[in-house]
């Protein structure tokens, strides 16, 4: 039975533009290599988005027999890659033990679902005329969807559901996992978020919003003309943390604390003062003072709306104390994956607790005038990290905050 009390993270995986293992994506964001590229797959197509961050060289078929392919949807592939690292990672036999499964939890983010299988399935009806689609176009496109596979690649009847709230939505899982495992409904609970949203449907309503850079991403720079769309996904062990301890797990990090909050203002235009309300949350959930944490990694999407909001609302908090923290945006390294951003953005979080180093904001050129914190610029920074925070504003004004420790 859980003690209902501190929460770590004893496993974590990913696939992305970076890499299609956690590590290889850390080593991207610790040594600052961008991935982002030209835009692949759409060349006939008109398209103005010139650029994406990709998962390149996937072949689904090295992770999947093709009997297990017909149900599965590109984010859900690229959930099941990086649960299974993470349950790998965390020492994890969830085939040896029944009552472990299910007094397991699986929350996964997600802000469009299985967006391949609905843009093939407007392709037959309506481009091709074919009424007739794939009899398992449902469980495919469904937003449950990666949950339910997580849960069933690894046997867990416990609590599965997903969240969905934008570019929120892996924070919204993160926060909604910790709360199971430190309430004791569950002693361990796979959370994180995934997406693969880079269909023709989607980028060309993206390309409406007219918010999409045209070169890269450059967060909190002068020269910044948007946020660049991404894919992949992150997933990671929660665990209580007598469980993991009598069980002789390595601990990456304490799940320290999550606050969460809704601007109820425009459904677009972020506020500084909605994100404030959430950081302050995280901070008192976790019960960390201000000048404890030492690293935040921002929402950072490159827009000229997003960051100097951001930058307002970290001022907001943390008074004078803000000109010393270190604050970056890895989406200049793998992109804006939306509903997995947060999950991907974890491992930067765990990286600076774990090894003392601050992943870069990349493609830095000039400061904005209003964004005037330290965006760690271009280059990697070694520093003792204590605590860090992990930001998420989504669109509808609904945020999302988490905070880690180091690991004791």
């Amino acid at each position: 039975m859980s003690s209902g009390g501190r929460v770590v993270i004893t496993g974590m995986g990913a696939i992305c533009a970076l890499g299609h293992d956690a590590r290889e994506v850390w080593t991207g964001m610790r040594e600052g290599q961008s991935a982002i590229a030209p835009l692949a797959g759409f060349e006939n197509q008109g398209l103005r988005v010139k650029v994406a961050a990709q998962v390149r060289d996937f072949d689904p078929l090295r992770h999947f027999d093709e009997k297990k392919l017909l149900l599965l949807d590109r984010v859900s592939q690229f959930v099941l890659i990086a649960a299974r690292e993470a349950v790998s990672q965390s020492g994890i036999d969830f085939a040896a033990d029944e009552s472990l499964r299910a007094r397991t939890a699986c929350v996964i983010g997600t802000g469009t679902g299985g967006e391949q299988t609905n843009d093939e399935c407007s392709r037959r009806l309506y481009k091709e005329g074919n009424p007739r689609l794939h009899p398992l176009s449902i469980v495919r496109r469904m937003m449950s969807a990666p949950a339910s596979q997580v849960s069933i690649e690894f046997g867990i009847t416990g609590p599965a559901f997903v969240t969905s709230s934008a570019c929120a939505s892996a924070n919204h899982a993160f926060a909604q996992a910790f709360a199971l495992v430190r309430s004791g409904v569950a002693d361990v609970a796979l959370a994180g978020g995934a997406e693969a949203c880079l269909t023709l449907g989607v980028l060309r309503a993206w390309e409406a919003m007219r918010v999409l850079a045209d070169d890269t991403c450059r967060p909190f720079c002068k020269q910044r003309r948007g946020l660049v769309l991404a894919e992949g996904a992150g997933l990671f062990v929660l665990e209580d943390f007598d469980h993991a301890r009598a069980r002789g797990a390595e601990i990456l990090a304490e799940f320290a604390g999550a606050g969460m909050s809704a601007d109820a203002g425009d459904i677009v235009l972020p506020s500084d003062t909605g994100a404030a309300s959430a950081i302050r949350a995280a901070l008192d959930d976790a019960q960390l003072n201000a000048d404890e944490v030492d690293y935040i990694n921002a929402h950072g999407t490159g827009t000229p709306a997003n960051d100097p909001t951001e930058t307002r609302a970290i001022r907001k908090v943390f008074g004078d104390y803000a000109d010393s923290l270190a604050v970056s945006s890895t989406k200049s390294l793998h992109g804006h994956a939306l509903g997995a951003a947060g999950a991907i953005e974890l491992i930067a979080a765990i990286g600076a607790l774990r090894e003392g180093i601050l992943p870069p904001t990349a493609n830095f050129l000039d400061r904005d005038p209003e964004c005037d914190l330290d965006y760690v610029p271009n280059t990697a920074r070694e520093r003792e990290v204590r605590a860090v925070l992990s930001n998420a504003f989504a669109f509808g004004g609904l945020n999302a905050v988490v905070a880690l420790r180091r690991a004791a």
